[in-house]
């Protein structure tokens, strides 16, 4: 599997988010280098963890859906003639 990236824009958006929580909450000045760290820490070792919980989802999702066309699927069968 690649490397997920995010687009310039996304990340320039978290590392923002990151700056704001770490002030607000923290009561700590986080610089733009730091939280780009912090950032593509998380996105290393707990990214995946989300991304595999997520691809599990949608395959239980799928699995249900396809189940369901099935079934309709039958409901389109005929009766044979007696």
């Amino acid at each position: 599997m690649s490397v997920i990236e995010l687009d310039k824009a996304s990340k320039e958006k978290l590392i923002h988010k990151l700056q704001q929580y770490f002030q607000r909450e923290l009561h700590q000045e986080l610089g733009g280098f730091d939280a780009e760290f912090l950032l593509d820490f998380f996105a290393e070792h707990a990214g995946v963890l989300y991304y595999n919980q997520a691809v599990t989802d949608v395959q239980a999702f799928v699995q249900k859906q396809a189940e369901e066309i099935g079934y309709s699927i039958g409901e389109l069968e005929k009766p044979l003639p007696r």
